[in-house]
């Protein structure tokens, strides 16, 4: 389920261009994260992959038939009138799943993400954090064989993130997702990532391509190791020289 972007700009009606010729190929199975500075295009290249927002100039190319796609955003995005359950049910529901495969399918989503006794909570009644992880359960639910993460956790405190990080890992390895993941984190990439892709100030393009050595089943203490420090050198490297071609 390989996708390619080739040659992708994109310039909205205001006239700004968010992004300029970037090529970027995603390979089956991995953990590919986007990098860069604010405004750089990174969120507009997930919407460009979901087919949610057109490009102006270039081509998405699938490899295969477009897999079903899971995209979880920076807002939990959760209906405050549904329940937990309800919630990660939506998706299912629009496609037209019987009710019965659905409420099942959705309870196993919300247990796998660790919300197991949480499937009638109202989104008021839960933390920041368990509402992210709702929303990671609703696009779970769906079978997604590639997963759209747009800063999911950039609002959740250190201890917070890190535990999603590490569920996320899991959940990942589990289901064989591809995941394109977007932070503004060197460390959360580093920590996450086969693959990261450094993105240039706007319009963006890809300013690195860096493949990233790591244990496959690694948890919270490879934060600790020294592959891990050198690997955020690498992407910080990386990153500092985007920033300084632009200035």
């Amino acid at each position: 389920m390989p996708v390619r972007l080739k040659g992708i700009s994109k310039t909205f009606e205001s006239g700004l261009q968010a992004i300029a010729s970037l090529d970027l190929e995603v390979r089956d199975g991995e953990f590919l994260s986007l990098v860069g500075p604010s405004g750089c295009g990174k969120s507009t290249a997930l919407r460009i992959i979901a087919g949610l927002v057109a490009p102006t100039t270039g081509s998405v190319e699938w490899t295969s038939a477009k897999p079903e796609i899971g995209f979880v955003f920076q807002e939990p995005t959760l209906m405050p009138w549904r329940s937990a359950l309800g919630n990660t049910m939506l998706p299912l529901e629009l496609k037209g799943i019987a009710r019965g495969e659905s409420e099942t399918r959705s309870r196993d989503a919300l247990k796998r993400v660790g919300l197991a006794g949480f499937e009638s909570a109202y989104p008021r009644e839960l933390s920041g954090g368990m509402k992210m992880r709702v929303s990671i359960a609703r696009a779970l639910a769906a079978a997604p064989k590639l997963l759209l993460m747009d800063e999911p956790f950039a609002a959740l405190d250190e201890l917070t993130r890190q535990s999603l990080n590490d569920d996320l890992l899991k959940l990942a390895r589990e289901d064989k997702i591809t995941v394109i993941f977007v932070t503004h984190s060197v460390y959360e990439s580093a920590y996450l990532s086969d693959r990261v892709i450094v993105m240039t100030p706007r319009p963006g393009h890809v300013e690195a391509d860096i493949a990233l050595s790591a244990p496959e089943n690694r948890a919270a203490d490879y934060r600790l190791t020294p592959q891990f420090a050198d690997n955020a050198r690498k992407i910080s490297t990386a990153l500092s020289q985007a920033m300084g071609r632009a200035a």
